[in-house]
């Protein structure tokens, strides 16, 4: 019999927000029963350390430099760089993971955010039966109290939370299904700013802040000038320790809401034969916008090419496939999820779609010990909003090397002795060091990636008399 297939795909959860994971601030009892009851993902890699390549990583089974979606949907800077083109869509001619699993029998269900173009690319243009929820926007930006004004959630009482009410669209769904196996994209907007969450758990984690001493003491630390031109002379915040009562209320909720899925499974006797993963679109916000989690030792988040801002939170299950309480520190990442989800529905692979991707399957079985690839690529070649300069990354075991295009230059270091990324080991390793930029730029190279150009205006559009005295580095 087929299995049932819930994805549930969180938006900026950091490397460190479950409990599970290291948080001590956080609380997520119901996720850390799920790591439990499953398989927990060491080193699980979103493809893009913003949300729309990922999201589009994960949709297409490709790198997002290879689909064309390589920023957030609408973003847009320049610096010492000018920006690279994107695609502000997920093309159709992508055939989706849910486009297969359809045409395997599968019904298909997506909930909640989407941001992967506008009306004529929306989920029911990519394979889904069913679109709840899911438009051209990143974030509610009515807030997450309804009303919820342009996200479109229909009828929605007056101070309704919106992850309280993606997830009853997720059990009608479960518990309304038709008489054969389904695919759940359950993407809430949550942890994405603004933070908001529930008052009596802001509450609690006022009081909890209290208790520790931690509202005491300041979580920031300066974290230099924006580099990019219009908001040259801003300064980023670099959050040193988790505190942020709002984002860990919205934590609480989020973690309670998977719960009722899960129970939902339960209770419709469905939990034996459903694959569950859960995992986020980039890694925490650390840098900017409130700041309001950190990833350390990871360093950095969202918006940057450091582990902090591609790491992620990632855990699967499946009773009587994947062993419980076991862990991989294999590296994995987003393009992933499509051969998986074929493998795990006995349908047959599409190579020539998903070519990013390997199944994770055997890893999860315990019938292999590696996969069968030699690298993980990245290439974000913009302008964060949290401070991040366009770079590109690969990941060769426990090696990575990162490539600073503003500088053109290339540093190495070992992730397992330097999870802080603080040693550039390009000196001590030379012949590693040219093997991975050769590795680097040939894939560059075969993907036609885009590579930003100097930006002629920069000099003279820094020296303008309204900017600040510290606009420059």
């Amino acid at each position: 019999m087929k299995p049932n297939i819930l994805f549930i795909l969180i938006d900026d959860l950091g490397c460190r927000d479950l409990s599970a994971f290291g948080s001590t601030f956080y609380e997520t009892p119901r996720l850390d029963r799920l790591v439990e009851q499953g398989a927990r993902f060491e080193r699980a890699y979103a493809s893009s350390p913003v949300c729309s390549p990922t999201r589009a990583s994960i949709m297409s089974g490709k790198y997002p430099a290879r689909v064309g979606v390589t920023q957030w949907i609408g973003g847009q800077h320049e610096g010492k760089l000018k920006d690279v083109p994107y695609l502000h869509y997920l093309p159709l001619e992508e055939k989706s993971v849910a486009t297969a699993l359809r045409e395997g029998g599968y019904q298909t269900w997506h909930v909640g955010k989407w941001h992967l173009g506008d009306a004529p690319f929306y989920p029911e243009h990519h394979g889904f039966d069913v679109n709840i929820g899911g438009c051209h926007y990143g974030h509610p930006p009515s807030g997450y109290f309804a009303p919820y004004g342009p996200v479109p959630i229909a009828d929605a009482p007056d101070g309704e939370y919106l992850t309280d009410r993606l997830t009853d669209e997720a059990i009608r769904l479960i518990r309304n299904r038709q008489d054969r196996p389904f695919f759940l994209h359950l993407c809430h907007y949550a942890v994405h700013t603004p933070l908001q969450a529930p008052g009596h758990l802001v509450a609690k984690y006022k009081e909890k802040a209290k208790r520790l001493g931690l509202d005491q003491i300041n979580p920031f630390c300066d974290g230099g000038p924006m580099p990019y031109l219009n908001e040259r002379g801003d300064r980023m915040s670099r959050r040193l320790f988790q505190s942020d009562p709002v984002y860990a209320a919205m934590i609480e909720n989020l973690d309670d809401n998977i719960g009722r899925v899960l129970n939902a499974l339960d209770e419709e006797g469905l939990a034996d034969n459903t694959l569950v993963v859960f995992t986020s679109d980039n890694g925490g916000l650390s840098t900017a916008q409130g700041a309001p989690t950190c990833n350390l030792p990871c360093v950095e988040g969202k918006g940057w090419n450091f582990e902090g801002g591609t790491r992620v939170c990632q855990v699967a299950r499946w009773p009587g496939v994947i062993p419980p309480r076991t862990s991989t520190s294999v590296p994995v990442t987003s393009t992933d999820f499509y051969p998986t989800f074929l493998e795990a529905a006995g349908l047959p692979l599409l190579p020539e779609q998903h070519v990013d991707g390997v199944s994770l399957l055997p890893l999860l079985k315990g019938e292999a010990e590696i996969l069968p690839r030699e690298a993980i690529f990245w290439h974000y070649p913009h302008y964060s909003d949290q401070g991040g300069r366009p770079a590109a990354s690969m990941v060769e075991g426990d090696w990575k090397i990162i490539e600073c295009f503003e500088t053109n230059q290339l540093v190495l270091c070992n992730l397992h002795e330097d999870p802080s990324e603080q040693h550039d080991l390009s000196a001590a390793e030379p012949q590693r060091f040219a093997r991975m930029t050769a590795g680097l730029k040939a894939w560059q190279e075969e993907i036609e990636a885009k590579i930003p150009e100097p930006n002629p205006d920069y000099e003279r559009l820094v020296r303008r008399p309204n900017m600040p005295n510290n606009a420059c580095d």
